[in-house]
């Protein structure tokens, strides 16, 4: 078993009291104090997450956007400068590689940001496509730190640190991002997040890590800023109905099936891999569908617990986690496309127990 990596913000995480858990090659907080206050301190004030366990990898040169829109099924062709654009990656086959944002930092330089778990076969994937288009592919995730400032207090305690001051609200629109400095540190500011709520993504140098969580933090505080874990993370990103990799999306379920069918753009210019087999789901359907559910139980249904419609098994539970919200168990399944929504259940130790669908955000 190979040695967990560590964040910049290790030392933090300690000096903070957190308990600290495996995930995908790290050693990771998993909360602070509790999930549940972390949760709902996002959903009312603001939480501070560290996510610079995520990759992040650079393409650079004059095919740059040419190829970053034959790799993915989105649009990229055209993205203008100080935009991203979220995409799944997909397989000749339609299933998902991964899900990734995409960053136009400038006319031939992009910005990619990778799931932890998926950040060496991204890149093993990417370089394997690359074939003769004149771009350049580097693995950039050793120098850069991610930050996730999320909640509704979030832009005000941004414009705490923001510099330099200028009297006017620093403000990031959704999916943009903006180059300036926090705390006299340079940063990406992205107006992205994985929580349902307003909020920024912050990209420093590794090495200004924990200055600037130290600074955020000290700033957040009087207005009720949270430390944050991956378990409330996770929590807040299911009840948004957002996907995880691995769970809504995966090598064998496409972007329809996952959910977010709306990021292939069939009708873009030329090809994409994946495409034909997107056409050929769009003009037969998808086989299965994604749904999102509450229970009126104490059980929690996790993932691979059985759904069924009367006694046939129609599929599974993906992800299953108690809403601090809505004070009941929630979760997403992939069911049979024809299934009928109106009699699911799901099978918990031989007990039916019965799935009220509901879409997505859950907390709304």
């Amino acid at each position: 078993m190979s040695e967990l990596q560590h964040t910049p913000l290790y030392g933090f995480h300690l000096d903070h009291g957190a308990r600290l858990v495996p995930f995908a090659g790290w050693e990771m907080p998993v909360q602070y104090v509790s999930i549940l206050e972390e949760h709902v301190a996002v959903r009312e004030r603001a939480g501070l997450f560290d996510v610079s366990h995520m990759g992040e990898a650079l393409v650079t040169g004059p095919d740059a956007e040419t190829f970053l829109d034959y790799l993915l099924p989105n649009k990229i062709a055209g993205t203008p400068i100080g935009k991203g654009v979220y995409s799944p990656m997909c397989h000749p086959s339609g299933g998902v590689v991964d899900d990734l944002i995409v960053y136009r930092l400038r006319e031939t330089e992009f910005l990619l940001c990778l799931n932890a778990s998926n950040t060496k076969k991204d890149l093993d994937w990417i370089n394997a496509h690359k074939g003769s288009y004149d771009c350049t592919i580097e693995d950039v995730s050793a120098a850069y730190a991610q930050l996730a400032l999320q909640g509704p207090k979030a832009i005000e305690i941004l414009n705490l640190v923001a510099e330099p001051p200028t009297g006017k609200t620093l403000a990031v629109k959704r999916f943009r991002v903006l180059e300036t400095e926090l705390a006299g540190i340079p940063c990406l500011i992205c107006g992205t997040g994985y929580t349902g709520e307003g909020g920024v993504e912050i990209y420093c140098h590794q090495g200004h890590a924990r200055q600037l969580a130290d600074t955020i933090l000290e700033a957040g505080q009087p207005l009720g800023l949270a430390l944050c874990g991956l378990g409330s993370r996770d929590s807040l990103r299911l009840e948004a109905g957002l996907p995880l990799y691995g769970h809504e999306l995966g090598d064998d379920i496409t972007p329809t099936e996952g959910g977010v069918g709306w990021t292939v753009k069939l009708n873009k210019p030329g090809d994409f891999i994946g495409k034909q087999a997107l056409v050929n789901e769009q003009a037969n359907g998808p086989k299965r569908q994604l749904i999102f559910f509450t229970m009126n139980d104490r059980r929690i249904a996790r993932a691979e617990t059985p759904v069924f419609t009367g006694d046939t098994q129609v599929g599974v539970v993906v992800s299953g986690t108690q809403s601090p919200i809505l004070n009941c168990p929630i979760g997403s399944a992939l069911i049979a496309a024809d299934a009928d929504l109106a009699d699911l259940t799901v099978d918990i130790r031989g007990k039916r127990i019965p799935l009220t669908i509901k879409a997505p955000p859950l907390h709304r």
